[in-house]
């Protein structure tokens, strides 16, 4: 894989990771709604305006356009797999900027998951 290759990776990777926090971010601006009929059309503006929300599916629809450069180049069954770094980056993202908890089992299944990448990249 060259540099290429793998920045259109890396990029598609770090914009997943961004959109779901930044989707987190929202819904925390938001706060607890209940679903119900009378619901929808305020909790819907309220999600549709929401500038983290709005951000979110920027990355998320710029991430796709990386995507498929990526897939132009990248075999999929190599590609894909490092789509799951994605959660080693919100993991401690989540962690930095959200205040969430990041304990040893955590830690460890992030290892498990940077080995597997390393494994599968290697073939």
């Amino acid at each position: 894989m060259n540099l290429t290759s793998f920045g259109l990776i890396f990029a598609g990777v770090m914009l997943n990771a961004a959109a779901q926090i930044l989707m987190k971010a929202g819904t925390n601006a938001v706060g607890h709604f209940a679903f119900s009929a009378e619901n929808i059309l305020p909790i819907g503006w309220k999600l549709a305006t929401e500038w983290h929300i709005l951000a979110a599916l920027s990355c998320y629809v710029l991430s796709v356009v990386i995507w498929i450069l990526a897939l132009s180049r990248v075999p999929v069954s190599i590609a894909f797999p490092m789509l799951s770094m994605a959660y080693v980056v919100n993991a401690l993202a989540a962690w930095y900027l959200l205040g969430e908890s990041l304990n040893l089992t955590k830690v460890i299944g992030i290892g498990v998951i940077i080995f597997g990448v390393i494994i599968i990249s290697r073939a």
